[in-house]
């Protein structure tokens, strides 16, 4: 699709989506339909980037993630919607509900309403190797690739006794998982942690892990602090999800601390608590897969239209009332 350039954005928009993912392209091919004049502010950071291909998501099953967001780029530029390379830096709300949003290049565009769509970022432990491997033999969601990596010699590196879980979750996928524990000690995991792991025929193995074993490009182990090697083809890890909350923190919205990180509150269409503001994505929750993403997207978006829509009709009536 054709990128508008600075020069274009000279006008307000009815909507600003920050966000090019699946969610903020979701919504804005919602908003161009519905005949909203809408902008995109896409820094480019998708956090499935890593990944070959996404599943789960019904007729795009093992379509690259690029490949996806060049098609919904393509789908929103039919109607109309606009898209920038750039990242929203500053948003404030003016007087009369107007948004101003400040982009890195210098140029301030006003909105009527705005979906924050802006993600996260995973922070991966720091042991040798993960980083580099991330999204290739490294995983972190048996939804996303257990399938593909069905039955193979499974490793699930501990970053809180809370890996457990990951490591219950994954033997769906494989009757092959050894636990390291890494900086969780043995005296961490509860009486019902011990007794699940041993009933899906998890093993448990103490011990720091000091990094990988990588043969011809292909994960083979997973070497301890004491020099042992355990042979695994898969590591899964919990990352640590960094959400993306200085938009939302600018605009005084309202955040909730959980277990995965802190997140804006919203209602069952994502508004925030600051009125006209959407959220929508890995900007509410961790766990929010593309799919669930996009239809997010949707239902914030349409949603929107319906405020704005109530908004001028009354806007509208007040007017012929003086008369």
């Amino acid at each position: 699709m054709e990128v508008v350039t600075m020069t274009d954005m000279t006008q307000g928009y009815e909507a600003v989506v920050v966000g090019g993912g699946a969610a903020g392209l979701s919504a804005a091919l919602v908003l161009g339909r519905a005949r909203r004049r809408t902008l995109v502010v896409d820094a480019g950071e998708p956090r499935n980037a890593p990944a070959a291909h996404l599943q789960g998501y019904l007729t795009r099953d093992g379509m690259p993630p690029a490949e996806f967001l060049a098609a919904g780029r393509e789908e929103i530029a039919r109607y109309g919607v606009e898209l920038v390379r750039d990242r929203a830096v500053d948003v404030s709300r003016r007087r009369g509900g107007e948004f101003h949003v400040t982009l890195a290049a210098g140029r301030t565009v006003r909105a009527r309403r705005l979906i924050l769509a802006t993600g996260l970022a995973d922070e991966l432990p720091t042991v040798p190797g993960v980083a580099e491997r991330f999204g290739r033999d490294v995983l972190h969601c048996p939804y996303c690739h257990g399938w593909e990596v069905r039955d193979e010699p499974f490793g699930v590196l501990a970053a809180t006794p809370m890996s457990v879980h990951q490591a219950l979750m994954v033997s769906q996928w494989s009757k092959d998982v050894t636990l390291f524990l890494h900086t969780v000690a043995e005296e961490e995991l509860t009486a019902d942690d011990t007794r699940r792991l041993a009933a899906a025929g998890v093993v448990v193995v103490p011990g720091e892990v000091a990094g990988l074993v990588v043969e011809d490009d292909r994960l083979t182990g997973v070497r301890l602090a004491d020099g042992t090697v355990h042979d695994r083809s898969t590591l899964f890890v919990a990352p640590r999800a960094v959400p993306r909350n200085d938009l939302f923190e600018q605009l005084g919205a309202e955040l909730r601390e959980t277990p995965f990180g802190t997140y804006p509150v919203v209602d069952e269409t994502g508004l925030t608590t600051v009125p006209g503001v959407w959220a929508a994505g890995n900007a509410i929750g961790f766990a929010e897969q593309v799919v669930n993403a996009a239809g997010a997207g949707y239902r914030a978006a349409a949603t929107l239209n319906g405020e704005l829509l109530f908004a001028d009709l009354d806007a509208v009536q007040a007017r012929l009332g003086h008369v």
